[in-house]
């Protein structure tokens, strides 16, 4: 928690020899943490060592990322001075600490809200809930995850744009205090809205986007042309319907794969459920991504 804001994340392992364990279930949690592995060897083991080493790949599977940068050797502890600097040069090269960006970090992810007549305030709320437990998982900030939200009925509002998810605590606060509307219910064209009016504004952001989509019911307009042209835009969407919401519609919204893009409940009580399958779907499309 004392890690400063906007500063990659990097641990240098000095290793003589070769580690006894297995390293590559901690080098993938720590590249899903965002934390750059950099593995300096010194010395290598000797011929007849050989044969104790468990895995002979252990370096490359420690490293941030297999490409020579993270990887350094020395060939003894002796006359270390003159490989610190340009082991130094390599740390202070941020624009190469490619683990520093993360699913957690480095994705802007709408959320489509339904505020028709059929869903009612208590239910709102629920809906409410469950977007910040989606958005609980995030790293929001000015040099982190972006959160956004807009609202529908026949009309459409942007309740939380981008620029003003600054941190957790304001987004969350501000995700809790949308007001219900109460209307019709158009999806495409509140999904048109969403790509102009949210993630237009927000163009140059580095992120991957994202784009949840909450109803529970049929839509009076067509929502296939409007969720092919977010996606064309390099959105990728998932579609969350309750009771009436068609499992039709909720697929064509949906990005492939379908069926881990898509989910269905006959109640609002069973949204939370939803929350952790999402946020692990975020975080794999990103990784597929990248």
């Amino acid at each position: 928690d004392g890690m400063r804001k906007g500063v990659p994340r990097v641990i240098v392992l000095f290793v003589d020899g070769w580690p006894s364990d297995d390293i590559e279930a901690a080098a993938t949690l720590a590249r899903e943490s965002g934390i750059n592995v950099f593995f300096v060897s010194v010395a290598k083991p000797a011929a007849e060592e050989l044969g104790m080493v468990q895995d002979r790949g252990f370096v490359q599977k420690a490293v941030c990322r297999d490409n020579g940068f993270f990887t350094y050797f020395m060939p003894s502890w002796f006359s270390t001075n003159k490989y610190v600097k340009p082991l130094t040069q390599k740390l202070c090269d941020v624009d190469k600490m490619l683990c520093s960006k993360t699913c957690y970090n480095s994705v802007n992810i709408g959320f489509l809200i339904d505020g028709s007549s059929s869903v009612g305030d208590n239910n709102f709320r629920l809906v409410l809930e469950f977007i910040a437990g989606v958005a609980q998982a995030f790293e929001i900030s000015d040099a982190g995850a972006r959160i956004g939200a807009v609202q529908f009925t026949y009309e459409q509002k942007v309740e939380l744009s981008f620029q003003q998810s600054t941190g957790k605590e304001v987004a969350l606060r501000a995700i809790r205090g949308i007001p219900y509307m109460s209307g019709g219910t158009a999806t495409g064209d509140a999904i048109l809205f969403t790509i102009s009016q949210l993630f237009g504004t927000h163009r140059g952001s580095s992120g991957k986007n994202f784009l949840v989509i909450i109803t529970d019911g049929q839509s009076y307009d067509d929502v296939r042309g409007p969720a092919a042209a977010a996606k064309k835009e390099g959105i990728t969407l998932y579609s969350v319907g309750v009771a009436w919401a068609p499992m039709d519609d909720l697929k064509a919204m949906a990005s492939e794969p379908k069926d881990t893009h898509t989910f269905f409940t006959r109640e609002f009580t069973g949204l939370q459920p939803f929350v952790q399958p999402i946020v692990r779907g975020i975080c794999r499309d990103f990784t597929d991504a990248n």
